[in-house]
């Protein structure tokens, strides 16, 4: 088993999926006995070590809180610390990659809309992503991706070589995430304002693609059908433009609450305590908070775009990413009680098939790879 240099520093301070994607293969890569060494922000230092006792956790210099200096210190600080640290491959988990590492490098690419749908990124971030993506695929000695609807995308628009990209599928953490007790239900609906008021749920980053705007349209049209409609709670990200002038949109009898961030442990009473958690995104890498939706037991909507429909199966219900066909689909889910509680015991089941062990075998084979 290769000693591996995983660069947690990489991750972004928001918290979203992808530090949870860095998080559960940490700790899953030490439940595996890997070799591991982890390089980190300094104010993360003591959580890696708890989430693995067993890795050598390395904190990073202060200066790289700074993201122009984190990148610049991972072309050169970077490989000289990975050989200090005796590491012999280095695990890139956000896109950019050290170009002269002296020893392989795995990259993962988490998903290809950089390319695909630019119009639904800012030009600076789509701009950054497609390159460090043509970098990653074009220097990295293997690229892992968390999906094969990833891998096929990146073959037809970058010509990648697929026999060097493995797909790692990504698991759930099922300690946070899991059926909510009446309890949790109670403290996410009151956090929210809700008071016990039944609700459709949105999980996610308020970015272009997560489709929000079209959420909030479809959600008001099937609620102008309800004699009693439920609330609508957009949780997470920053405020953007399109989602206020969506909000703007609906009649006031249309309840939309935005709480902003939500606490990890309010997460499982969220999801799992809403009527319907609602996430019709035009594109994912893998689609994570479907997953953590399914593992809290709701109902989940989603599209059948890119990789969701691996993540979902038969265990969720579809719509088209349109307004009118988010109305006409939520609607039918809200109007049956039945077809929601088959999709909450069908989700559960089949997030039970993702785990973050299973993820980190995966992983431990690219890296043998790499180094083979």
């Amino acid at each position: 088993m290769p000693r591996v240099l995983v660069d947690a520093a990489a991750v972004p301070a928001d918290r979203g999926a992808l530090i949870r994607y860095v998080d559960g293969l940490v700790g899953a890569l030490h439940r595996a006995g890997a070799d591991l060494a982890v390089v980190c922000q300094r104010a993360e230092a003591e959580r890696y070590r708890g989430i693995a006792p067993s890795a050598d956790v390395i904190p990073g210099p202060v200066a790289i809180t700074n993201r122009a200096a984190r990148l610049a210190w991972e072309q050169t600080g970077l490989p000289l610390l990975a050989r200090r640290a005796g590491a012999e491959v280095i695990h890139a988990p956000f896109y950019s990659i050290p170009l002269r590492a002296g020893l392989p490098v795995v990259a993962t690419v988490h998903d290809v809309t950089w390319f695909t749908e630019p119009e639904h990124h800012s030009p600076s971030r789509a701009s950054f992503f497609r390159s460090a993506t043509r970098t990653a695929v074009r220097h990295a000695r293997r690229v892992i991706v968390p999906s094969k609807a990833t891998r096929d995308e990146l073959v037809r628009v970058l010509a990648a070589d697929p026999t060097r990209i493995d797909v790692a599928y990504h698991g759930v953490d099922t300690a946070q995430f899991h059926p909510p007790t009446e309890e949790e239900i109670r403290r996410a609906s009151d956090r929210c304002g809700l008071h016990g008021q039944p609700y459709v749920a949105f999980l996610g980053a308020l970015e272009p693609r997560k489709n929000v705007p079209n959420l909030i349209r479809g959600f008001a049209r099937a609620a102008a059908r309800m004699e009693r409609p439920p609330a609508l709670v957009i949780g997470g990200g920053v405020h953007e433009a399109d989602v206020d002038a969506a909000c703007r949109e609906v009649e006031a009898t249309v309840r939309v609450i935005r709480p902003g961030y939500l606490r990890a442990p309010d997460l499982p009473g969220f999801l799992g305590g809403a009527l319907v958690v609602a996430f019709p995104s035009r594109g994912e890498g893998f689609g994570l908070p479907v997953l953590e939706a399914m593992a809290c037991g709701a109902p989940v909507l989603t599209t059948h775009r890119t990789s969701l429909p691996e993540v979902g199966g038969d265990a969720v219900a579809y719509t088209e990413p349109d307004a009118d066909s988010i109305a006409e689909e939520l609607g039918r889910l809200l109007g049956s009680p039945e077809r929601r509680r088959r999709l909450s015991a069908a989700g559960l089941a089949r997030a039970r098939e993702f785990t973050w062990d299973v993820s980190a075998d995966a992983h431990l084979s690219s890296y043998q790879r790499a180094i083979e």
